[in-house]
């Protein structure tokens, strides 16, 4: 592996490190910050020098990315056994998630710091799907992704030591992934047998696709052994196309780090208006749709969706409008005065950064 910043570690006498999941929506992609070439993410041990951890995060996102932060909350702590400092300590790694606006390509004339941070570190935009695509279900392959991964966990499940592990198994399978079980599994009803008094209901719970439960799946995947982070991975038992449906790996725990952020973001955005900072000033009623549909992964319907908005008061029109076919302008809307306020408490005022084309 090519070890960069985090690799300091590995030599020093830290325990601490902060790992930072920079999330932006372009071009109706859900966009995830990367370094070392999409293998890490911005990261950095914990030092003296730094007041906070979130004073931490910042340093190390601005030195290695220059990408400018504005809300950011603390994720998850996790501990890394299969990383030790020279001590022999287990390090600790606090994730951060943070709403940002993607700057946009410098032009030649720009502040060369900013171009040789970024080309130091290997500071690069990277669609999270590429890293989860079995989680996009607006990818029309997602459905072959499916049906590959649910066969081998269902073979991880038969592994089990006993039959009610192997129960336990598959319902946990039936829980997460969803699916017209009925249809397409032969086990399902002597699963649903085993709890007999709740069919009914444990049979619609089975069918229901999650999105925010992205967490849970990945670790089923890394518990199965399906994943290259899990230590119980074998490539040989695997078919060649595998990739495909599990994404692209990446070192250390970074792509649980992106999980545990999708699950957070994917149940938040029901309740807290966290899309705020994830769109330009001004924007259509479709470009929100499309955004909010890039972070869950899953279709929404047009007019519930607009029945939705118009519920919460959350829009109001700006007088502008956007002319992108042939049909009539699409009005242009913004979020409520109230919203932006109720954003600033959040500290999710961000900068608005020009947006790659």
């Amino acid at each position: 592996m090519s070890l960069s910043f985090s690799h300091a570690h590995s030599q020093g006498s830290g325990t601490t490190e902060v790992v930072a999941v920079l999330i932006a929506i372009t071009n109706n992609s859900a966009r995830v910050l990367t370094v070392d070439g999409g293998k890490l993410l911005p990261n950095g041990p914990l030092m003296p020098l730094h007041r906070s951890l979130q004073a931490g995060v910042r340093q190390w996102v601005e030195e290695q990315t220059r990408q400018p932060l504005g809300y950011i909350e603390q994720l998850y702590t996790f501990v890394d056994t299969n990383r030790r400092n020279k001590q022999g300590h287990a390090l600790v790694y606090v994730s951060y998630m943070g709403l940002v606006q993607e700057v946009a390509a410098q032009s030649p004339n720009s502040d060369p710091p900013h171009l040789e941070a970024r080309s130091q570190s290997g500071a690069k935009w990277r669609d999270w799907y590429d890293y989860f695509p079995w989680e996009n279900h607006l990818d029309k392959k997602v459905q072959k992704h499916t049906q590959l991964i649910t066969q081998k966990l269902k073979q991880w499940a038969d592994l089990a030591d006993t039959n009610d592990e192997r129960i336990k198994r598959l319902q946990r399978i039936y829980l997460c992934w969803g699916g017209d079980w009925e249809l397409d599994d032969s086990e399902f009803e002597a699963v649903i047998a085993s709890d007999s008094s709740h069919s009914s209901s444990v049979k619609e719970m089975f069918s229901k696709w999650i999105a925010e439960h992205a967490l849970l799946r990945y670790e089923m995947l890394y518990e199965a052994g399906l994943l290259p982070e899990s230590p119980y991975y074998n490539a040989a038992k695997l078919p060649d196309d595998w990739q495909q449906a599990t994404g692209e790996p990446m070192y250390y725990d970074h792509r649980r780090v992106i999980a545990t952020a999708i699950s957070r973001l994917r149940a938040k955005i029901e309740y807290r208006p966290l899309i705020f900072g994830l769109m330009p000033e001004e924007f259509t009623l479709l470009q929100l749709q499309q955004s909010v549909e890039a972070l869950s992964g899953v279709a929404l319907h047009k007019q519930n969706f607009r029945r939705l908005l118009e519920s919460q008061n959350l829009l109001e029109p700006t007088g502008n409008s956007s002319q992108t076919g042939r049909g009539r302008p699409a009005k242009l809307y913004r979020f409520r005065f109230d919203v932006e306020l109720q954003s600033l408490l959040m500290d999710s005022k961000l900068p608005k950064s020009a947006i790659r084309s």
